[in-house]
């Protein structure tokens, strides 16, 4: 242990996109912040998650989406091609550019290295002391491998190793029908592995609308990939070729590789000093993101929406409270999309919640070919809409969609949500023709 302590207004661990948020503009506002990175600098988004995984899934979706143009010829896809485009969307997990403009910031100090904080004020990495005001954990998460019979985690792939593989493997069994799940077995099938995907569940996306989980029942099918719901892994057996899973059935599936996309658990080990409460794993925090006095959590970890794009808007809450401004985290409008073909999108919540809160619930969905726009995309585009009403305040709850580009769109029934724009207006909406947004109103319009 260094001699005297370090001391800084803010100790900040982790560089994801919660952290990230954070030590810059906190900096520009005159406190010394230092910055605490055990992996690579950016976190997992850049490197193995978002970034890497979204990259590999456009080439079989555009190719998807040039079977459907009249007069277009699909196009092949050269693997080497996108495997060498993929290693420059992820920077080859070479963090140095990130390295060098975070710590470049003036105010902030980069410190590689495992932290702890054994109390509040208080933060170690490896033999230096750091003491603060404020710590603010933005530590992330990592990938949950279940304690499956025969399985060897050296010889399991999670996102990591499947956004970062260098050759396509001829077959593989993705566990999880949540969203990485979905993602990996669809951009697997679409370059040539012969993919099954296991869920647990009746449905995949279980935490979704039924509709919306159908629509993605048809799009698995469309490309190829096999699915296996209400199923479960009784044993996995690693051999020389590759892995035989058998299911709780009593099928057996013999594979080049077993991928697990079933959740993530958080990185918390010796983060959480007294005053801090973990539930289920995950800190608790309220509305400002406080988890104690002093302390401060943000992401993943607090287990409210695991979502890149929720860790940076909970770093801008923190930011804001630490700067005398007052500000309160709300949650109730944050889109939530799955980048398959077609883009899966949904917001609010689903009716069964909504009911579960007491709400006099309304709902109604639309199909795709609601809009002429789909038919300037191609032929037998499949997808649709649908919303959920609290018809006692006649505003919009929750919403989905499924259709080219609705990661995009969705965004239209987001601000409806967050600003609780009465149905009315809503209704009396002109949106551009043609578009998907006609959609929403003349969904709204027959509500």
């Amino acid at each position: 242990m260094s001699t005297a302590p370090e001391h800084f207004d803010v100790v900040v661990i982790g560089t994801g996109p919660g952290g990230r948020a954070v030590a810059p503009e906190l900096a520009a506002a005159g406190r010394s912040v230092a910055v605490i990175e055990d992996e690579l600098v950016g976190g997992e988004c850049p490197f193995w998650a978002c970034i890497p995984s979204k990259t590999l899934l456009r080439p079989s979706q555009l190719r998807t989406q040039a079977a459907h143009v009249a007069g277009v010829s699909v196009p092949e896809l050269d693997w080497s091609a996108i495997r060498d485009y993929r290693d420059y969307m992820n920077s080859g997990l070479n963090d140095a550019g990130k390295a060098d403009w975070l710590g470049g910031v003036d105010g902030v100090t980069l410190i590689r290295g495992r932290a702890s904080v054994p109390e509040r004020g208080r933060v170690l990495v490896g033999d230096r002391e750091l003491t603060c005001d404020d710590v603010i954990i933005a530590s992330g998460t990592h990938p949950a491998i279940p304690d499956l019979p025969g399985l060897d985690r050296e010889q399991v792939w999670t996102n990591r190793e499947v956004t970062s593989l260098s050759e396509v493997p001829a077959s593989a069994v993705v566990i999880g029908g949540g969203p990485v799940g979905l993602e990996v077995a669809q951009y697997l099938a679409g370059f040539g592995c012969e993919t099954t995907l296991l869920e647990r569940s009746d449905r995949p996306l279980v935490r979704e609308e039924p509709e919306l989980s159908a629509h993605v029942v048809r799009l698995l099918e469309e490309h190829g990939v096999r699915l296996m719901t209400g199923t479960s892994v009784a044993e996995v057996r690693h051999h020389d070729g590759g892995v035989e899973v058998t299911t709780e059935d009593g099928e057996r599936l013999d594979v080049e590789r077993l991928i697990v996309a079933a959740g993530r658990s958080p990185r918390i080990d010796g983060l959480t000093p007294d005053g801090v409460t973990v539930e289920h794993g995950h800190i608790q925090v309220d509305g400002q993101c406080r988890a104690a006095d002093g302390v401060w959590a943000v992401g993943d970890i607090t287990g409210i929406a695991p979502f890149t794009h929720v860790a940076g808007y909970q770093g801008r809450v923190v930011i804001d409270t630490l700067l005398g401004r007052e500000r309160t985290a709300t949650y109730d409008a944050v889109p939530r999309v799955v980048f398959t073909e077609p883009e899966v999108a949904a917001v609010g919540l689903t009716a069964a919640q909504a009911r579960e809160r007491g709400m006099d619930v309304a709902t109604e969905t639309l199909a795709l070919s609601g809009t002429d726009r789909t038919e300037t995309y191609g032929r037998g585009l499949q997808g649709g809409v649908g919303a959920v009403v609290d018809r006692s305040r006649g505003v919009v709850v929750g919403a989905w969609a499924v259709g080219p580009e609705a990661g995009e769109w969705i965004h239209t029934a987001a601000l409806a949500i967050k600003a609780e724009i009465p149905l009315a207006t809503l209704q009396d909406f002109v949106p551009q023709f043609p578009t998907f947004n006609e959609l929403w109103g003349a969904l709204w319009r027959s509500m």
